[in-house]
């Protein structure tokens, strides 16, 4: 794996793994950082180059001073601007983006700015809004997102172990510790404003402005993300898009159902899984 050292790739930890013909980029979500990728970057890298990178939020990021700006960062297109950046420093055209959670329409955001930068989305149980309202299953009411951002300002590490434990499937204890691993280096003070950009966003109308080819990852039993929510996208973007279930249970396949993830991503990019 080649770290890269130049620019904005050199803070975010980027590193450039692979030396296929296309690029796939690995995007984390709210409280990760790129190891959630490692058991899925081995074998996208025998037929792809594959970039990884950390977000200012993330613990694994060790200078965010001038990084993480509460009032840049406050909405998506902060962090669509920092993947443009990355993208273009890095001069890399025509990718396959894997946002998982939030990162997903962050892809979405950074491809109605930049489609050249982007060949296909791949939203990994992303959410344009978790906030319900009429006609629309975000899979939280206000009271419950109160809940959440009171819950992080008066005790986050008592927060961090409880919501690990019901966003990663349950059954798989290593990967519910590793994504609590995450979410302890996070600073408080960083999660904090993220958590309210995140589950107060609404980013409906970035659907319908999205022309790049969208595939939509989902489990069959996410807490976070309603099955609703994937087939409501599909429905609301402007491009070919279509829906991938998987049997599986939590928010991240990725760490708990990594092979049928590859799986379907083999079915997408046209690579057979061993």
């Amino acid at each position: 794996m080649m770290m890269l050292e130049k620019g904005l790739s050199t803070p975010l930890n980027a590193k450039l793994a692979g030396s296929g013909a296309e690029t796939v980029v690995l995007a984390h979500g709210f409280g990760g950082d790129q190891t959630v990728w490692n058991k899925i970057l081995p074998l996208l890298s025998q037929y792809f180059r594959v970039l990884v990178f950390d977000w200012c939020f993330s613990g694994a990021v060790k200078e965010q001073e001038g990084l993480f700006d509460p009032v840049k960062h406050s909405s998506y297109e902060g962090f669509a601007c920092d993947l443009i950046a990355l993208l273009d420093e890095l001069d890399l055209e025509s990718t396959v983006f894997v946002g998982h959670s939030m990162s997903g329409m962050i892809g979405c955001i950074a491809s109605v700015k930049r489609p050249d930068l982007f060949k296909r989305l791949i939203l990994l149980g992303a959410s344009p809004r978790y906030l319900n309202m009429d006609g629309y299953e975000g899979g939280f009411g206000t009271a419950q997102i109160d809940q959440i951002i009171s819950s992080i300002e008066s005790d986050y590490h008592g927060w961090v172990a409880n919501f690990a434990s019901l966003v990663v499937d349950p059954h798989d204890a290593l990967s519910v510790e590793m994504f609590a691993k995450c979410l302890r280096s996070m600073r408080p003070e960083v999660a904090l404003p993220l958590a309210r950009t995140v589950f107060l966003c609404d980013h409906i109308e970035v659907l319908e402005k999205v022309t790049t080819p969208c595939t939509i990852i989902q489990t069959t039993n996410d807490i976070v993300v309603p099955n609703s929510v994937a087939h409501y996208m599909h429905d609301k973007i402007q491009g070919k898009s279509m829906v991938e279930m998987i049997e599986a249970n939590g928010h991240f396949p990725q760490l708990t159902a990594h092979l049928q993830l590859l799986d379907v991503l083999g079915g997408i990019l046209g690579f057979e899984c061993d």
